[in-house]
């Protein structure tokens, strides 16, 4: 088996990561210990950004509203109709049980929602209103108690108002306009809110993504997330226009993200090499994705699709279409995605913005263990278990033997102690 490629990313130093983390903790450190005062000098030092209240109110959400036209407003109620489906699909696949393994002793699970989560979209050049869905209603259907939402001022005007919509309409109960490290550390430590979540979602720039990691263990997070990456496979009956689009569509995220064509067809890996800078042209010329696709997109010709499966496994990409036959082959092949977009009637966009399956996604070869944000991130699955004096006859013994085995003699104790008192007349019999 062999690998061709037709192009390659160009080798790039990963960045120095360790004045981001030094930039990060202390930001975070000051938000710990100085509070609301610390996040409102970060949002006006940054940001050029310090209203009054950092709390969005019902007026600023009702003149947001008024600005959107209705179709606008028609098409994110459908987006998050689709999303909001899915997600309580997902939830309702979360069982709980209760179960006798042993005579006496019963076992059980229970699914207890988290009580307060947090969901930061971004800003920047674009408006993300989609990441508003993805998160805020995921949570919800989850059944969280109080979801808080964070996203920038845009141009020093507050939340961009479809942003804004979306946020309310997706059911968020409070909504911050901050950005950054300082929207995060908000979220968690409850500035502004009094309601310090528990858990923290949504995508971001490297500083929102090492600050979520600093504060792992303190919160929960989704993922660590980095910068977008799709992959495409496509054989012999793909059409070379549209793996073309959907490779470009997915660059202009920004200059790091990256694109790859994996073909079992030379001649239509190289016939979309030539449609590359047909679709450059059909963006923006302040598009990224020129620049993107010219350090970072790759395509790679194999000899059959199973090298091409093995191969996409190994990248393990944020997202993963298939523009090939027999589709229940790939679905049942490929094991290392985020999401997966079968068919070429489907695209990353599809995923991104109105389809339903969640866009926050594993990166940096993160589906390898793990897959995206779903309702069972806002979800803690517990046990418990409740046990008959008759039970303790047995399960009390071989405790005890085990536990001195390990030469945990407390252990053992806990056990004995209970032999004693429910049967008084019968030996401990607990030494291995």
């Amino acid at each position: 088996m062999t690998t061709h490629y037709l192009k390659r990313a160009k080798p790039s130093a990963r960045p120095d990561a360790t004045e981001t983390t030094r930039i990060v903790e202390d930001m975070l450190d000051q938000m710990r210990s100085e509070g609301e005062a610390a996040t409102r000098r970060l949002s006006e030092s940054l940001d050029s950004w310090n209203p009054e209240s950092f709390v969005v109110d019902e007026q600023e959400i009702a003149r947001a509203e008024r600005s959107l036209s209705t179709t606008l407003k028609d098409d994110i109620l459908f987006a998050q109709s689709q999303v909001r489906a899915f997600a309580e699909k997902q939830r309702a696949t979360l069982t709980e049980f209760e179960v006798e393994t042993h005579p006496g002793l019963v076992v059980g699970q229970r699914q207890i929602p988290i009580d307060a989560a947090g969901c930061y979209v971004p800003g920047g050049r674009f408006a993300h209103l989609a990441s508003a869905a993805m998160s805020v209603i995921t949570a919800k259907a989850a059944g969280v108690r109080h979801v808080t939402a964070s996203s920038p001022s845009r141009d020093g005007e507050g939340i961009h108002p479809a942003t804004l919509y979306a946020l309310a309409q997706a059911g968020a109960d409070s909504i911050l306009s901050l950005g950054g490290v300082q929207a995060i550390g908000a979220m968690a430590f409850g500035h502004f809110t009094g309601e310090p979540v528990s858990f923290l979602a949504g995508p971001g720039n490297r500083f929102v993504a090492e600050a979520k990691r600093l504060l792992y263990g303190e919160v929960g997070i989704d993922v660590v997330a980095g910068p977008t990456e799709s992959l495409v496979i496509a054989d012999d009956t793909a059409d070379p226009w549209l793996v073309a689009v959907d490779l470009i569509s997915q660059a202009e995220h920004g200059i790091e993200s990256q694109t790859i064509l994996i073909s079992t067809s030379r001649t239509v890996a190289d016939r979309v090499l030539e449609l590359i800078p047909q679709a450059l042209d059909q963006l923006p010329a302040d598009s990224v994705a020129q620049t993107a696709w010219d350090h970072l997109g790759e395509i790679a010709v194999v000899d059959s699709r199973e090298e091409a499966a093995r191969l996409a496994d190994e990248y393990a990409n944020e997202h993963l279409q298939v523009h090939a036959a027999d589709l229940d082959w790939w679905l049942h092949r490929l094991r290392n995605y985020g999401s997966l977009f079968l068919g070429e009637e489907t695209t990353v966009t599809y995923g991104d913005k109105t389809s339903g399956p969640n866009h926050i996604l594993p990166t940096l070869g993160g589906a390898r263990y793990t897959g995206g944000l779903w309702a069972g991130k806002f979800v803690k699955t517990v046990t418990y278990q409740r046990m008959t004096q008759k039970a303790n006859e047995r399960v009390g013994r071989v405790a005890a033997r085990i536990s001195r085995t390990e030469g945990m003699e407390g252990h053992a104790l806990a056990a004995d102690v209970r032999l004693q008192k429910y049967f008084p007349d019968q030996p401990l019999d607990s030494t291995p």
